[in-house]
């Protein structure tokens, strides 16, 4: 998660190691991951007063706005950060080889992702067992074995949203991220081993024309389509916001599993074939424009039309998740252009918020959910109880990430 880290020498993977050239800090990139990661923290807090869905904190206060901005936010934020973080992933293998690549992966990403799943993870699900359950009182202990590990029984009248309470919140992105990590790790290899058998040692494969190409409106829009198409498909049987585990332990939401991965596989083309660089302002701007309208429409309508079609073989839904892709690559190829044009300064807060970038991400839901529980009988409007909580929660996660990614046996890992 760290640019700092994993921007580094880079050259086609024929290229002896020792000929490898470092490609320039891209400040831009660094300012984008921090500030996509703050609205990630503006999301969660909007949970709990706009959309539907469950969340760790019941509140008695709702907005259509803030419904509408959880759709327009959840459309593209998780998307944006999967291809930030898959554009440093092929410089990083190409440093550090495979095996250091991997060991580095597991460490960084495996260790948090662990560590995180039994401590935040379950005391989160624990303050809901008590205040939102109804069951009669148990111990932290007690629930974590019985309830959280599901080693006791089932209630009878359990209300979910799954049995046990295990989960992994908001480190499912972490653990996907590994996933996909390691994924690419091994592509690479099945091709490096391909191009050995067919007697290719010294030379590397010749790009087609297509990936050469800075991506254009018409390879965009027709990205855009097969996007749409292949995520409609598979919301006929998983709507939004139904989560499975893959493989009996991947936490993943099916619905938009299609976007991840293509915006992962496209943050790795972009950094092989320079595309970011050599993007033209008017096509970002372009899509730029269409994203913030569609956006901008969404509000006046004022309609809540993620949760209205979440899924299934409708029109509804077909017409949504259409509406999903288009903001999904117009505000990332918009935002990207944006940052690389407007903000690639840097200062040594920004650094400093870069590098604690990931440490934000993982301290933040407690501090979001506690301010959440604080404000609850605020007596206060519903936007501004939730323009508190989110503004408090950043400044609490940038503060408290800061020194805790500072202490040395931390930095080693955030």
């Amino acid at each position: 998660m760290n640019s700092s880290a994993a921007i580094g020498p880079h050259a086609p993977p024929s290229d002896p190691p020792d000929t490898r050239q470092r490609r320039p800090h891209l400040h831009y990139l660094d300012n984008l991951r921090v500030t996509m990661i703050l609205v990630v923290v503006l999301h969660h807090a909007v949970q709990a007063y706009g959309p539907t869905d469950w969340w760790y904190f019941r509140g008695d206060q709702q907005s259509d706005t803030l419904a509408t901005m959880s759709a327009v936010v959840g459309a593209f934020q998780m998307s944006l950060l999967f291809f930030v973080a898959a554009y440093l992933v092929p410089g990083s293998v190409d440093r550090k080889g495979g095996w250091g690549f991997a060991r580095g992966r597991l460490r960084r990403l495996g260790l948090p992702f662990l560590v995180g799943s039994a401590t935040i993870i379950p005391a989160l699900t624990y303050t809901y067992y008590v205040q939102y359950r109804g069951y009669p009182p148990t111990s932290f202990g007690r629930y974590y074995l019985d309830v959280f590990l599901g080693f006791g029984p089932q209630p009878a009248d359990w209300t979910g949203p799954i049995w046990p309470d295990l989960q992994f919140g908001h480190l499912w992105f972490i653990q996907n991220l590994l996933a996909f990590s390691l994924l690419y790790l091994a592509c690479r290899g099945v091709a490096g081993l391909a191009r050995r058998l067919r007697g290719h040692r010294r030379r590397g494969p010749v790009p087609a024309d297509w990936l050469t190409r800075v991506p254009g409106h018409r390879a965009l829009l027709a990205f855009t389509v097969a996007l749409a198409v292949a995520a409609f498909l598979v919301r006929i049987r998983y709507p939004l916001d139904e989560w499975v585990p893959l493989f009996e332990f991947i936490q993943a939401e099916p619905a938009r599993l299609v976007q991840y991965t293509a915006f992962f596989t496209a943050g790795v083309l972009a950094y092989r074939h320079d595309w970011l660089t050599r993007l033209p302002r008017r096509t970002g701007y372009t899509w730029l424009a269409v994203g913030l309208a569609l956006a901008a429409g969404l509000f006046v309508t004022g309609t809540d039309t993620a949760y209205f079609a979440p899924g299934g073989a409708s029109l509804a839904s077909a017409g949504w998740t259409l509406v999903e892709a288009t903001l999904c690559v117009a505000l990332t190829v918009g935002l990207l252009t944006l940052f690389r044009d407007l903000f690639a300064g840097h200062n040594r807060l920004s650094r400093a918020m870069a590098g604690s970038s990931y440490t934000i991400y993982i301290i933040h839901l407690p501090v979001v959910v506690a301010l959440q529980f604080a404000f609850a009988h605020a007596g206060l409007p519903v936007l501004a109880t939730f323009a508190i909580v989110a503004a408090l929660a950043m400044v609490a996660s940038i503060a408290a990430a800061i020194p805790i990614r500072r202490l040395p046996v931390l930095r080693e890992i955030l």
